[in-house]
């Protein structure tokens, strides 16, 4: 028995009016059921409420502002929902949704009791639907695509697979669309520098993905010891065969052996960064080296406008990035402190800008 999250795109689930796409989610549940007859559990992550809303109230195109977008999904969301049911239920399955916000990432204890639900729906023979709560969300604390999500899932639940559906076929030396010249890659390796590839960062006109935000999912269960693959949602039997590892169903991403919490894939991945600190080599190799939290006296400056558990990108004297990290305080203070010994600090300020717990070492070990 295997445990598998597949994510399907707001592109595949949605037709080019982006009105909700019945074809397609009938299609998946119909090969979700196949792979609940061979005993494997399944977990869907969907996008497509805000679309499904914007179709549903005639909308001739997508609006950009937040409060428009989040009535939107509430509207889409049951719609989409509504058709998940129809077409499991036919199939003898039970669909439940599931929304989760950044928080159920962050803290522990939500993390753990979201963890708990997952689990106990699949033990009552559920299929989980999961989308972001896109109707309450904030601009600021949000995942903004599903890809991370589906990953941070597969990480939450202890998944075999994870599988990414798209409108494309995989990862290509180039975009396929205008370059004929183009072909698949495969096979990625664990220790391949997965986001360094030359891919789109936008997606749809309907969506908020993009091969950039798989990329980044894709390391994200990589380094959560996850096996991925990147395939082409209208594929025939593209489920059965990411499982089976038919060669040609799409990009498989191989598991790395790293294992990182859940809350540091967040800090890692996941989460915005709003600023940096450049640190001195000592520091640089402290923080490398001697899985230490990093103190002020290493730091040599700081920029951007964070706040106390703000995320910020870790920065080396020569610019290259070599960790993130979640601040214990902001960056007016950190820059106050920066260089100064924990015993020259001003009363009441932590000697740790950035706490062991909350940093990890972006370079692959």
């Amino acid at each position: 028995m295997m445990r598998i999250v597949v994510k399907i795109g707001t592109s595949s689930v949605t037709d080019e009016h982006g009105a909700i796409n019945n074809h397609a989610i009938q299609t998946l549940c119909n090969q979700v059921a196949q792979l609940r007859e061979q005993s494997h559990e399944v977990l869907i992550v969907t996008s497509g409420a805000v679309a499904g809303g914007v179709a549903a109230l005639g909308m001739s195109q997508r609006p950009s502002d937040t409060q428009t977008l989040q009535a939107l999904a509430a509207v889409g969301q049951s719609q989409l929902m509504n058709r998940y049911n129809e077409y499991l239920s036919a199939r003898g399955l039970i669909g439940a949704q599931v929304l989760l916000v950044p928080n159920d990432f962050i803290d522990r204890t939500q993390y753990l009791h979201a963890r708990q639900t997952l689990g106990r729906l699949l033990e009552l023979g559920c299929v989980p639907v999961i989308n972001e709560n896109d109707a309450i969300a904030s601009d600021e604390i949000r995942f903004g695509d599903n890809d991370r999500i589906a990953a941070l899932v597969a990480h939450s639940v202890g998944a075999d697979a994870l599988v990414l559906l798209t409108d494309i076929g995989g990862l290509y030396t180039a975009d396929p669309r205008i370059d004929a010249s183009a072909t698949l890659v495969e096979q990625v390796g664990a220790d391949d520098p997965l986001l360094t590839v030359n891919a789109g960062s936008a997606g749809t006109a309907r969506g908020s993905g993009g091969m950039a935000s798989k990329l980044s999912a894709a390391r994200i269960a990589s380094w959560s010891g996850v096996r991925t693959v990147i395939a082409s949602a209208s594929k025939a039997n593209v489920l059965q065969d990411a499982i089976d590892q038919k060669a040609g169903v799409g990009t498989q991403f191989l598991p790395h052996n790293r294992n990182l919490s859940a809350r540091k894939l967040w800090i890692a991945f996941a989460a915005q960064h709003v600023g940096s600190v450049v640190v001195d080599d000592g520091a640089k190799n402290a923080l490398i080296t001697r899985n230490t939290s990093l103190l002020h006296a290493g730091v040599v400056e700081v920029s951007g406008d964070f706040a106390a558990g703000d995320t910020v990108e870790i920065v080396d004297v020569r610019g290259v990035s070599f960790a993130r990290g979640m601040v214990g305080i902001d960056a007016v203070q950190a820059g106050a402190a920066a260089g100064l010994q924990s015993s020259d600090l001003p009363e009441g300020v932590d000697p740790e800008l950035v706490h062991r717990d909350d940093l990890v070492i972006l370079l692959d070990k």
